[in-house]
């Protein structure tokens, strides 16, 4: 692999690179493929967990040389969101994605990111109007844009999304299949703690007892899907059973249950095999999704 000038950090043998300028990243990536070598991307915003590793884990296997990015994109958040206050753990991080062996750490600013005169913005219509769509405005706007000056900066072979954001999965795909992006988009099935809670960085801002409550929330998923593989099919008495395991366990603040096609996002009244029963509700202040395929 090419020698690199850039911050590098070693420990028991292993090296990773820190990128932060986005023209090095670029000149890094065309050396890498001049070479012939395989790019595989991990897009995060930091604060990293299992799920997270479990993705670098995934792309390593397809590929020579592992980037991953951590940059809290200031454009998926909406107004009285959690920007501010979302989990940043740097040091940490790069000690994690050094520890299981990453290549290429990118670290980007958001003034590099967004200069004072961005006008820029990428939409995938229809999909983006869905599920979580409806509840934050502008956010997947946001998710496609980033993603696509992501793709663009890395240069990746291969990019892995997790499918715990499954719309946003949904959007990349689309949006990297209509602009005929040069990158195969990749998901990782949902890694869950051992309650079942899907992995993700706002469960940090639960206390134990939210975080059991929280666990109904895929309890409701895997019980939709018990009752359809028993025939019921109604995709109103589903969200009905989900809706009421929510509640029992005290979550009443619930933005959305739907079921609906694994591909355009679009409610389904009679659910079928393949369709995705998707959820986000409120627990301690923190917004959590999850989903489940039937």
């Amino acid at each position: 692999m090419m020698f690199s000038l850039h911050p590098k950090i070693v420990i028991a043998g292993t090296a990773m690179d820190i990128i932060n300028n986005i023209k090095d990243m670029q000149s890094y990536s065309e050396a890498i493929r001049k070479d012939g070598l395989k790019i595989g991307f991990v897009p995060t915003m930091g604060s990293l967990h299992g799920g997270h590793m479990a993705l670098v884990e995934y792309i390593k296997k397809f590929c020579d040389c592992a980037v991953v990015s951590i940059f809290v994109n200031p454009t998926q958040f909406s107004p009285g969101e959690d920007f501010d206050n979302y989990p940043r753990n740097l040091d940490e991080d790069t000690d994690k994605l050094l520890r299981s062996g990453v290549n290429v750490l990118f670290a980007p600013q958001s003034a590099d990111m967004y200069g004072n005169d961005y006008k820029t913005y990428v939409e995938v219509k229809g999909i983006q109007d869905h599920l979580c769509g409806k509840y934050r405005p502008g956010h997947f706007m946001g998710v496609a844009t980033i993603v696509l000056k992501l793709i663009n900066i890395t240069k990746p072979h291969y990019a892995v999304f997790g499918e715990k954001d499954y719309q946003q999965l949904q959007i990349v795909k689309k949006m990297v299949e209509d602009l005929n992006i040069d990158v195969e988009i990749l998901g990782h099935p949902i890694v869950r703690e051992e309650g079942g809670l899907a992995v993700s960085s706002r469960n940090r801002y639960l206390n134990s007892e939210k975080k059991l409550q929280a666990t109904s929330i895929s309890k409701a998923l895997f019980q939709v899907k018990h009752k359809f593989e028993r025939g019921i099919s109604s995709s109103a008495e589903l969200c009905i059973i989900a809706r009421d395991i929510l509640k029992e366990s005290g979550v009443n603040e619930i933005d959305y249950i739907s079921i609906v096609d694994n591909k355009l996002l679009e409610e389904k009244e009679i659910a079928s095999s393949g369709d995705i029963v998707a959820m986000a509700a409120r627990v301690g202040g923190a917004r959590l999704i999850d989903n489940i395929k039937l």
